[in-house]
C-alpha cells in the first residue's frame, strides 16, 4: 500500500513539474511573438532626411512685388536641395521694402525692381555687406488692358484716351518708371526726381483722366484684369501666366524708360547666427545661379545683364 502511495506520489510530483516546465516556456515566448518587426532584420533601415547633418535656418527676403510668383518657384527648387533652409519672403513695392529695412525689419537678402532703392540702402544706410551687390535681370514697362475689353488707347503715346487708369505712385519703381516715360514723350513736365511728380500731376496732364493710384504693380495688374480702370502699366514679366486676362498694348521702349534692372543684396542682419548667415548666403548665390536664370527667362525676365 505505501508503494502504491509513493508512486502515486511520484507522479503527481512529476506532472507538476511539467507543467511549471511549459508555463515557463510559454511565458518567455509572448514577447517575441507580439513585439514589432524590426526593420533591419527586414532587411530596412530609416530613411535619413534630406536636411541631415544641415543645420536649420530661416531666412527673410525682401522681394519686389512683381517678382512674387518667380521667386515661388526658386523657392521649391532651392528647397529640394537644401530642406533644412526655410524662406520666408516679404513681397510689395521696393520703396515700402526699402523703409521697412531701415526701421530695423529683419532682412537677410534684398531683391529691388531697381537701383534706386538700393542704392540708398547701400550709400546712405550703409546696410549692405561688402561684395554682396549683383543685377540680376531687366524688365519692360508694358501698357495693358483686361483681354478683349474696348479701348482707344494703343500706348503711353495716346494714353489719356482712356476712361481710367491703374497707375502705381511715385515710389513704386513701375510707376517711376511711367512717369519717367511720360516726360521723355513731353506729357510730364521735367524733375529731378520723377518719382516725386504727384498721382494728380500725372493726372491734370493727361486731360484730367482719372487715376487710380496703386501701391505695387501687382495691385495694378489686378486693378486692369478685374475691369476697374481701362488700363494700367505693370512690367512685362507680370503678363506672364495672365495671358488669359489682359492683353498687351504696348512694350515701352527703353529709350523711354532706360532700363529696368532688378538688383539683389545681401543685408546687414546683428541678430542672425551662423546658420541664418549661411544659408542666406546661399540662397543669394542661388537666385544668381545659371539654374535661376533659365527660370527667370521663362517669366519673361531679360537675364542679359551685366552683374
Amino acid at each position: 500500500m505505501k508503494k502504491l502511495y509513493s508512486r502515486i506520489f511520484a507522479f503527481m510530483l512529476a506532472a507538476a513539474m511539467l507543467l511549471t516546465a511549459c508555463g515557463s516556456s510559454s511565458e518567455k515566448e509572448t514577447p517575441a511573438e507580439t513585439a514589432a518587426p524590426s526593420t533591419e532584420a527586414a532587411g530596412e533601415t530609416a530613411a535619413p532626411t534630406a536636411a541631415e547633418g544641415q543645420e536649420a535656418a530661416e531666412i527673410h527676403v525682401f522681394i519686389a512685388a512683381s517678382l512674387k510668383d518667380v521667386m515661388e518657384e526658386l523657392k521649391t527648387m532651392y528647397n529640394e536641395k537644401h530642406p533644412e533652409v526655410t524662406i520666408t519672403y516679404s513681397a510689395d513695392s521696393s520703396g515700402t521694402l526699402l523703409t521697412q529695412i531701415e526701421e530695423g525689419f529683419e532682412c537677410d537678402i534684398f531683391f529691388s525692381a531697381a537701383q534706386k532703392q538700393m542704392n540708398t540702402l547701400q550709400d546712405e544706410d550703409n546696410l549692405i555687406l561688402d561684395n554682396k551687390r549683383a543685377n540680376v535681370v531687366n524688365n519692360q514697362v508694358c501698357v495693358v488692358k483686361a483681354k478683349d475689353a474696348e479701348t482707344q488707347v494703343t500706348g503711353l503715346e495716346d494714353i489719356e484716351k482712356a476712361s481710367s487708369i491703374a497707375l502705381a505712385d511715385g515710389s513704386v519703381p513701375v510707376g517711376k518708371y511711367t512717369r519717367q516715360a511720360l516726360v521723355n514723350l513731353g506729357k510730364l513736365e521735367a524733375a529731378d526726381d520723377v518719382s516725386a511728380i504727384t498721382t494728380a500731376q500725372v493726372s491734370e496732364a493727361l486731360s484730367g483722366v482719372e487715376i487710380s493710384e496703386q501701391g505695387n504693380v501687382s495691385k495694378v495688374r489686378t486693378a486692369v484684369a478685374e475691369g476697374s480702370c481701362e488700363v494700367g502699366t505693370v512690367y512685362y514679366s507680370d503678363t506672364y501666366g495672365h495671358e488669359s486676362e489682359l492683353d498687351i498694348l504696348q512694350k515701352v521702349d527703353y529709350s523711354l524708360t532706360g532700363d529696368v534692372i532688378y538688383p539683389v543684396c545681401r543685408v546687414v542682419n546683428k541678430e542672425a547666427d551662423d546658420a541664418q548667415t549661411a544659408a542666406a548666403d546661399s540662397f543669394y548665390e542661388y537666385i544668381l545661379s545659371d539654374e535661376a536664370a533659365a527660370v527667370f527667362d521663362k517669366y519673361l525676365f531679360d537675364t542679359s545683364v551685366e552683374r
